[in-house]
């Protein structure tokens, strides 16, 4: 039995924290869905549309479409490492940035609107590209843009959702620090 006094004040707290949960999480969850939908209908449409390798210039000398599958991380990263390797590097980055963004999810720190869509656009790009990595056993590109001759790597929705969510994460206004009570002169100690 339960010997302790009920307190109110403790009851309010834990029900205004779970009212106050409910809409963080429709944010996570309605942000990432969008950013998981909108990636693979965009990558069903470049796989229907593209055989690898092919081009279709959209604006002459900056934007592409094409289809190229990436069996590296973002942009290309880690391609060069051999097969069997570069699949343990890639599960442990996913895994350790999943699980990354599911602490920060919690933090008081980035409890406001925009570092909730911020982080959901990172957990939704991540999710969609993990999503290909199943199906394909890479993950499927087709933007590419470049500059004369110089071309970015070709890249994804699921990509520009994780580095739009990664830029408002560090433009974020930072946490002001606690208040700290002014000491107490002298004469206020007696």
């Amino acid at each position: 039995m339960n010997t302790r006094p009920h307190n109110p004040a403790s009851t309010s707290h834990t029900v205004a924290n779970r009212s106050w949960c409910l809409p963080h999480a429709v944010l996570v969850a309605v942000v990432s869905f969008v950013v998981i939908g909108c990636d693979q209908l965009t990558k069903q449409m470049a796989l229907s549309s593209f055989q690898p390798g092919d081009v279709r210039p959209v604006i002459d000398g900056l934007f592409n479409l094409t289809l190229s599958f990436n069996r590296g991380a973002a942009f290309g990263l880690w391609t060069g490492l051999s097969s069997g390797w570069r699949e343990v590097v890639l599960a442990s980055t996913i895994l350790l940035a999943l699980v990354v963004v599911g602490f920060l999810l919690t933090r008081p720190y980035y409890q406001s609107k925009l570092a909730q869509t911020a982080l959901s656009a990172i957990l939704g790009g991540a999710i969609g590209n993990v999503i290909d990595r199943f199906m394909y056993g890479a993950v499927v590109d087709f933007l590419d843009f470049y500059v004369g001759s110089y071309h970015w790597p070709a890249f994804n929705i699921a990509d520009s959702a994780i580095c739009v969510g990664v830029g408002l994460l560090v433009i974020l206004p930072k946490a002001e620090p606690a208040s700290t009570p002014a000491p107490a002169a002298a004469n206020d100690r007696i």
